[in-house]
C-alpha cells in the first residue's frame, strides 16, 4: 500500500473499519503526517457528534397526552379501598372520599385539571410519529454499510460534514459554529446537480450547529450547497452560495 494510500483511510480508521494490518500500517503513518493527523481529529469530532443524531427530544404536549390517556384507564382500586369494602358501608364511604381526596391532590399537583382537546391530541400523536421517522431515517443513513463521509470548511471557520448513502439514497448534514444568521434569514440546504440546485431543507431560524437530515433523495446530485435565504425558504437560491460541498465518490 503507498502512502498516497494510506491518506484515504483517514475516515475508514475513525470509524474502526479497518483491517488489522490496514490499521497497523495506517497508525505507523499518522506520527510522521500532520494532515493526515488532524483530519483524523476533525473525524472524530464528527463522528462524536452524529452519535447524538437519533437523539430526539420528546414532543412539547406528551405530558399533556400521557397525563390525559391516564383519566381514561381503569384502574385497580387502593388498598385500603378493598379492605373498607369488607368491613362495611362506612368504610366504603371513607375510602371514597379519599380516593377522592388523592384525585383531586394529584390534579393540583399536575397544574389543575386541563380539557383535552381531540384535535391537540392528534398533533401530539403526529409529531411524536414524525420525530421518531427522522429519528430512524437518521440512524438508517449513519449506520448504512455504504455511508461515505466528507468534511470541509465554511466561512468563518465553521465545521461541514456531509454523509451519504447511495443504497438509501439519502444524505446528512452535519454543522458546527455557524454564524447566526441575519435576522429574518435562515440557513437553507440545497442539492447540487450540474448547474442547479434543488431544495434540500432548512436549518433552524438559530441553529448554528446540528445534525439534519435532508430532505429528498440524493438521486443525481453530485454534491451540496449551503445559501442564506429569507426566513421560509426559497423555490431557488436567492444569493450565492456560502460553500459547496462535493459528495464522496
Amino acid at each position: 500500500m503507498s502512502t498516497d494510500e494510506l491518506h484515504l483511510l483517514t475516515g475508514a480508521y475513525v470509524l474502526h473499519a479497518l483491517a488489522a494490518d490496514e490499521h497497523d500500517r495506517f497508525e505507523r503513518h499518522l506520527p510522521s503526517c500532520p494532515p493526515c493527523a488532524q483530519e483524523v481529529r476533525e473525524l472524530a469530532a464528527t463522528a462524536g457528534r452524529l452519535g447524538s443524531a437519533v437523539s430526539v427530544a420528546p414532543p412539547a404536549g406528551m405530558k399533556r397526552e400521557v397525563m390525559a390517556r391516564v383519566s381514561t384507564e381503569r384502574q385497580d382500586p387502593p388498598l385500603v379501598a378493598r379492605r373498607a369494602q369488607r368491613a362495611g358501608n362506612r368504610g366504603r364511604l371513607a375510602a371514597s372520599r379519599f380516593a377522592l381526596a388523592a384525585c383531586v391532590a394529584a390534579a393540583a399537583a399536575f397544574g389543575g385539571v386541563a380539557v383535552w382537546q381531540h384535535q391537540e391530541a392528534e398533533d401530539a400523536r403526529a409529531a411524536a410519529q414524525a420525530a421518531e421517522r427522522t429519528a430512524d431515517d437518521l440512524s438508517a443513513v449513519l449506520s448504512a454499510p455504504d455511508a461515505k463521509v466528507s468534511t470541509g470548511k465554511l466561512p468563518d471557520g465553521a465545521g461541514a460534514t456531509v454523509v451519504v448513502s447511495r443504497e438509501r439514497d439519502r444524505a446528512v448534514f452535519v454543522a458546527s459554529g455557524m454564524p447566526e444568521p441575519p435576522a429574518g434569514k435562515v440557513y437553507q440546504l440545497w442539492f447540487s446537480e450540474g448547474d442547479a440546485m434543488r431544495p434540500a431543507g432548512l436549518m433552524g431560524s438559530s441553529q448554528t450547529s446540528g445534525t439534519i437530515l435532508m430532505e429528498g433523495p440524493v438521486d443525481g446530485a453530485s454534491g451540496m450547497g449551503i445559501t442564506l435565504e429569507p426566513a421560509g425558504g426559497s423555490a431557488q437560491p436567492t444569493s450565492a452560495p456560502l460553500a459547496v460541498m462535493a459528495f464522496p465518490a
